[in-house]
């Protein structure tokens, strides 16, 4: 079972007694697990795949096709029989001659399977192969299938590749070989280890099987992570606002805030001081300003866009404005925070409000014309499942949000990390930006429904306009300066959606810088890293595609470019600001109180 000769004395008297004993002790942890399982929460059903209606529709068209043209199925179907004898035969021939060697055309490289013995045992070998025959197979069966609609039809590729995925050998124990010998090796216990870190999952999450990415007891919020100096100076039922301690003698007069996305953590601009956004930014002279959202219980169901509009960003700008005596400030949407601050901007014009001096979007969306990968998750069976989740919690759970994002990248996100973990028994990685991303926040349900429904199924804010608090809000009203930054891998929300949206903005000032990297990677890119460059283009009327033909590259982050871009929109130089003024005593030390709240505990 190992690469080496192993003599059946190595598992033999003592270490055999040892490999017995390991195994009584999944007695003591499957009462554990029995336990953790009869008090699981439970969840809608339609959340963990789509409607049984769109197999049926592949299995009715693949079916029609059949009887239209039969030949072209025949064919596949005596391809793929005629590929698996084959190849069961030569299994056979190399093991009636010993042959232990890789084929002469082993197939295309893929990081599951890096272990040797794919390629030199013939078991394994076989297995793989015949894997990767089946795979090819179901592809073709749902590339060939032509009578169903393009959205439907994009659905069938993204499910069907899952099962391919979630099929791998690798993900089972019998079947993979780097389980099997760290099982041998240590006598059992990776196992043990695997089925300790499986049942600390489900307990971590109430019955909930999400994948732990990191080791949490390797961070501390406040201790070694979101460790910049500041204050919180204000604090309702919708935020904490965190004023930071200056770094220079004398700031920008005009004050920045920063709104994260409240379906994660701040912190991610905070993670450790080498790459900290918040502190780049103290340093660069900036009275800097960030909220830090309540992470709702089932209280806030009745919480929505408006909710978040009015306690949040409006009541953050007349706080800061008092707390620094400046009539503007300058601001930061992040991800969905930036596409409530468009919705925020087209309110504010309407008003006559002019607190607003210039905006920055991180990745934001505001035209969801194509949904992208979201697609599968995007349509009624699911969005209908998250009504009735809601409507039985209150809440949308950061879990049903996490294990959304993590199956866009199912085998760097849920398969790889359980099989490390599960199988063979590894600790997590002590990795501060994957703590971050398993520390997420719930959504309350009003919020949920509206986003969803109103800006990303029926992407009414860049057509026909989005109606809230009153107001009917469209995307050209929003008129201050405006700098965008979206990210070149960015599957979340693809730099070409987020360039589509600013070009519907109304503002005649528009600067549109893309990153290399992704989602969070492109953003949090200090220069000091000398990692990722980024493209800038002025001329904004060009499509997406011309847009980045035109484009010139630059080596470096795109921070400098954007602190460029702002010093220009914060006005002249003061004394630097103490956080907090007599109407605003220090509440607490940064990084507050609403960030430690786990999602686990609200409910």
């Amino acid at each position: 079972m190992t690469t080496k000769d192993t003599d059946n004395s190595e598992i033999s008297g003592a270490n055999l007694e040892k490999l017995n004993e390991n195994l009584r002790k999944v007695e003591e942890l499957s009462e554990r697990l029995s336990r953790v399982m009869s008090n699981r929460t439970t969840h809608q059903s339609s959340l963990d795949g789509p409607d049984q209606a769109l197999f049926s529709q592949a299995t009715t068209a693949y079916w029609a096709e059949a009887m239209q043209n039969p030949a072209k199925v025949i064919e596949h179907q005596l391809d793929f029989w005629s590929k698996s004898v084959t190849h069961f035969v030569e299994a056979q021939q190399a093991l009636s001659h010993g042959k232990l060697q890789a084929p002469a055309d082993p197939g295309p490289k893929d990081r599951r399977f890096a272990n040797p013995m794919w390629d030199t045992n013939p078991y394994f070998n076989f297995i793989k192969q015949q894997y990767q025959l089946n795979s090819a197979a179901l592809q073709q069966a749902v590339e060939d299938v032509s009578d169903m609609e393009p959205l439907e039809k994009q659905r069938l590729t993204y499910f069907s590749s899952q099962i391919i995925d979630m099929m791998s050998p690798t993900n089972f124990l019998a079947t993979n070989p780097d389980a099997l010998e760290k099982a041998v090796a240590t006598e059992g216990q990776s196992l043990i280890d695997g089925l300790e870190n499986l049942i600390s999952d489900l307990e971590a999450n109430n019955g909930e099987l999400v994948v732990k990415l990191a080791d949490d007891s390797a961070f501390e919020i406040g201790r070694n992570i979101a460790t910049t100096p500041g204050k919180v100076v204000f604090r309702n039922k919708m935020m904490e606002l965190i004023q930071y301690e200056p770094t220079t003698e004398t700031v920008h007069a005009t004050p920045l805030i920063i709104f994260p996305p409240w379906i994660n953590k701040y912190y991610i601009l905070d993670l450790k001081e080498q790459n900290s956004m918040v502190k780049w930014l103290t340093d660069q002279g900036y009275t800097l300003f960030i909220v830090s959202w309540i992470n709702p219980d089932a209280s806030y169901r009745d919480i929505g866009m408006e909710d978040y509009i009015t306690d949040g960003y409006l009541t953050a700008f007349e706080e800061v404005k008092t707390i620094t005596d400046q009539k503007q400030v300058n601001v930061v949407g992040y991800c969905i925070a930036g596409t409530t601050l468009s919705l925020t901007l087209s309110l504010m014009k309407q008003r006559g409000d002019t607190s607003v001096k210039s905006a920055t979007f991180f990745t934001a969306l505001t035209d969801f014309g194509d949904q992208g990968e979201f697609t599968p998750f995007l349509q009624n069976d699911f969005i209908d499942g998250i009504e009735a989740e809601i409507a039985d919690k209150g809440i949308l759970p950061s879990v049903v949000m996490a294990r959304t994002f993590s199956f866009l990248r199912s085998n760097d996100l849920v398969y790889t990390p359980a099989i490390k973990s599960y199988m063979l028994g590894e600790t997590p990685p002590a990795f501060d930006l994957l703590y971050w991303n398993g520390d997420g926040a719930n959504l309350p349900g009003k919020m949920a429904i509206q986003y969803l429904r109103g800006l990303c199924q029926r992407n009414e804010l860049a057509t026909v306009g989005f109606d809230l608090s009153g107001h009917h809000l469209v995307l050209d009203e929003v008129d201050v300066p405006i700098c965008a930054i979206a990210c070149e891998t960015d599957h979340i929300a693809p730099w070409k959606d987020s360039y589509r949206g600013v070009q519907k903005m109304g503002s005649a000032d528009k600067t549109f810088i893309m990153t290399q990297s992704g989602h969070i990677a492109g953003i949090v890119n200090p220069p000091s890293k000398k990692k990722y460059g980024h493209y800038t283009n002025k001329d904004l009327t060009l499509d997406h595609a011309d847009w980045l033909e035109g484009a010139k590259f630059h080596e470096g982050s795109w921070w400098p470019r954007w602190d460029k871009w702002l010093s220009k929109q914060s006005g002249k130089q003061v004394n630097a600001r103490i956080p907090g003024d007599s109407s605003h005593p220090v509440l607490c030390d940064a990084p507050g109180t609403y960030v430690v709240v786990k999602s686990s505990d609200c409910k």
